[in-house]
């Protein structure tokens, strides 16, 4: 047996064993990387639009950077942080209650700092889940804690989400013998991809169920400060929350700070102490100096304030302009994300069986990128956070993508 095939012979089931790195199967986001570089080889010259991208466009405030920098040459920030600096939990508690009214927080029991809010939630499984054991995922959705739940021998129930629900999960929909084994309820409101905003209401029953049914909440609350209609609010706001669940917020959408890897959990006591045991034994905590810019940035909600504005402006452009071509979108509650139906085909041409294959098309015929999404009927993602310096800019490259769309008439 050759040094290669031994080793291949030993990758962990959960990887696919012996046939790790062998699927030949392309994913999503490779065929839109592949498409979008045909499409400049085949047409030189012409702009690209890249509405699917899904990170901010611009860099972290200057007060975030100058505060780096400064805290970056001060040694006593150059060690371990291990479960996080005490400045920073405190700030994260007056940040929620300073924006979300979450009032009682202590933080030495409430609040623990991750390397952004990706690992908290592929860390939190490994709390809760034995072999056997159910976490209740919302599909379409960003699938890390499913995938961690699955490699501890646990099981994933999906929860789609449709447009006729209001992207919200239909938690009476599922079985009894389903709520037995089950420990965890995934939830991410304001959701990407869909960009629904929770209703209280139904936050309301969510705490309900997790008490009748012994179920946690984690409640992945990445873009909870973009929001569209005034309001932003918290999971942990709703009477019982902290009774039975968590949430994770990050600074990477709402601060431009995707690259930082600075994020908390917030919550109920025992899951954050948890969640810091298993944390220990997986990192050594985020360095200090990140930590300290993103107590400015905490300190400083009125930077959000500014983006909010401008994803705002953004998205009511991109959606009056898909109205305009046939498309039935409308403004999200929240993230920097739109979630429009695709069409079924073109009028007296092709058909679309999918959202992928309409994705497809966009690239190669319009030079137009989204990010398709197939799980639950068939829709694509616009993003606000397409490269443009300014509002005369973001008007021509809506202008532009309203004269490619207008080539064909689509059909619904």
């Amino acid at each position: 047996m050759s040094d290669e095939s031994y080793i291949q012979s030993l990758f962990a089931d959960r990887l696919g064993g012996n046939q790790f790195g062998k699927d030949t199967k392309i994913y999503k986001f490779e065929k839109i990387k592949r498409a979008k570089r045909a499409a400049l080889e085949a047409n030189p010259g012409k702009t690209l639009f890249d509405m699917g991208v899904g990170e901010p466009d611009e860099m972290a405030d200057p007060g975030i950077v100058k505060t780096l920098q400064q805290e970056a040459e001060k040694p006593e920030n150059r060690g371990y942080t291990d479960n996080g600096i005490d400045e920073f939990k405190a700030a994260a508690c007056k940040y929620m209650e300073n924006v979300f009214g979450v009032k009682g927080l202590e933080p030495d029991k409430h609040v623990n700092h991750t390397i952004g809010s990706k690992p908290g939630l592929a860390m939190a499984p490994a709390i809760f889940i034995n072999p056997g054991d159910i976490t209740l995922m919302t599909v379409p959705g960003y699938p890390v804690m499913g995938t961690h739940t699955q490699y501890l021998g646990g099981e994933v129930v999906n929860l789609p989400l449709t447009e006729a629900n209001r992207f919200l999960p239909d938690l009476k929909s599922i079985d009894s013998a389903t709520c037995k084994k089950a420990k965890i309820l995934y939830l991410n409101y304001p959701n990407n991809p869909t960009g629904a905003k929770a209703t209280r209401e139904f936050y309301e029953e969510a705490i309900e169920f997790a008490k009748q049914n012994n179920i946690i909440i984690i409640q992945d609350a990445a873009y909870a400060a973009l929001t569209y209609d005034g309001k932003s609010e918290s999971f942990l706001s709703i009477p019982g929350a902290m009774d039975v669940g968590v949430e994770f917020h990050s600074l990477s959408k709402a601060y431009n700070m995707t690259g930082w890897r600075i994020a908390f959990i917030v919550g109920n006591e025992l899951i954050v102490k948890g969640l810091s045991h298993v944390k220990d034994n997986v990192d050594s905590g985020q360095f200090a100096g990140i930590q300290k810019a993103g107590i400015y940035a905490l300190e400083h909600p009125d930077i959000t304030d500014r983006t909010v504005t401008k994803y705002k402006r953004r998205l009511s452009i991109l959606v009056e302009t898909l109205n305009s071509v046939g498309f039935n979108a409308k403004m999200p509650g929240g993230s920097f994300f739109l979630y429009v139906g695709a069409p079924k085909g073109i009028k007296g041409g092709r058909k679309f069986t999918n959202a992928e294959e309409f994705s497809q098309f966009l690239i190669s015929e319009m030079l137009i990128s989204t990010v398709p999404w197939d799980d639950v009927g068939h829709y694509v993602r616009f993003s606000a956070t397409f490269a443009a310096k300014g509002e005369e800019e973001e008007i021509r490259i809506m202008k532009e993508i309203k004269t490619r769309l207008s080539t064909v008439e689509f059909e619904f």
